[in-house]
């Protein structure tokens, strides 16, 4: 039985609407300019946009900071929490504050290790990690911090978590699921999506369960693009056929052919109803969303 929507994004996803979120890279600086102008590109386009916080261990401006600017210009926010960089207390009253403004789309992450980035001598915390935080959300919910503590006011949030359907080992990835649905996530955004066969057999699996699953659309603007993240990021295998795709459009044309690609995976998804919207990672290229939703035949409108 569907719980009492506690988010726009969670009354959307109950209503049974093909859902879009996008994600957005906060600066590495504190000019939030640039953020405040594809927040205001995005608010009216998709239905939610995550922050990235910290994301491949990058020391930048921070996922609260950036929710509460989406939150102020009239968008729908989700806050991006990972493990790396705080502990138990610091965890916890992020999420308080978080509550406070509004912001209750809540993705819970374990982060990525600090070898991937630009702090390599940072200290990783890692004091809980993804399945523990989607716990402690249930017991900030129930009304008491994870010492037993009473709260003067209980948050309510809409929890969600990450899954890699082309995980080259799936089994462990099934597993991993199924903990964070027991310790109460709510939604799903997958890792970049790229066969659609294995998409559709995680979501013959994944139906069994009284949860949400958006499919991640990676956005390749460039042979390069495609080939680095196949060398350098973790559980990502670009297919050889859509690299040759790349390399067809000729010089120039990378970014283009890009979006068609990621134009022609959300129509896919959409029109055989895979599953219950999309997740669209641009990364360092936000500005082509609206033309992906476009070429896409679906403009999402956020009322």
């Amino acid at each position: 039985m569907r719980q009492m929507a506690h988010s726009l994004l969670e009354e959307k996803l109950n209503s049974g609407e093909f859902v879009v979120t996008a994600e957005v890279g906060p600066p590495k600086g504190a000019d939030a300019s640039e953020l405040v102008h594809l927040i205001d590109l995005l608010k009216t386009r998709v239905d939610a946009i995550n922050v990235t916080d910290n994301q491949s261990s990058v020391m930048r401006f921070p996922s609260l900071g950036g929710c509460l600017l989406v939150k102020e210009r009239g968008g729908e926010p989700i806050l991006q929490v990972t493990c790396r960089d705080r502990n138990r207390l610091a965890l916890q009253a992020d999420l308080l504050l978080a509550y406070s403004r509004g912001i209750t789309n809540v993705l819970c992450l374990t982060g990525d290790s600090v070898d991937v980035g630009d702090h390599k001598e940072a200290k990783p915390v890692f004091d809980l990690d993804s399945v523990q935080l989607l716990r402690l959300v249930g017991t900030l919910e129930s009304g008491q911090d994870l010492s037993g503590n009473p709260l003067r006011g209980a948050p309510r949030f809409f929890a969600g978590a990450t899954v890699h359907p082309e995980a080259d080992f799936i089994e462990p990835q099934l597993i991993k699921f199924e903990k964070k649905v027991a310790a109460g996530a709510r939604f799903f955004q997958t890792q970049g999506i790229f066969d659609l066969a294995s998409l559709r057999r995680f979501m013959q699996y994944a139906s069994q369960f009284d949860v949400y699953v958006l499919a991640g659309i990676i956005v390749l603007t460039s042979v390069r693009m495609a080939r680095f993240m196949n060398d350098n990021v973790p559980g990502i295998t670009v297919p050889g056929a859509i690299i040759e795709e790349l390399t067809s459009a000729g010089k120039g044309k990378g970014r283009d052919k890009g979006i068609e690609i990621a134009a022609r995976f959300v129509r896919a998804i959409r029109e055989e109803r895979l599953c219950h919207g999309v997740h669209i990672m641009a990364v360092g290229n936000e500005k082509a969303v609206p033309d992906i939703l476009e070429a896409a035949e679906l403009e999402v409108l956020r009322h």
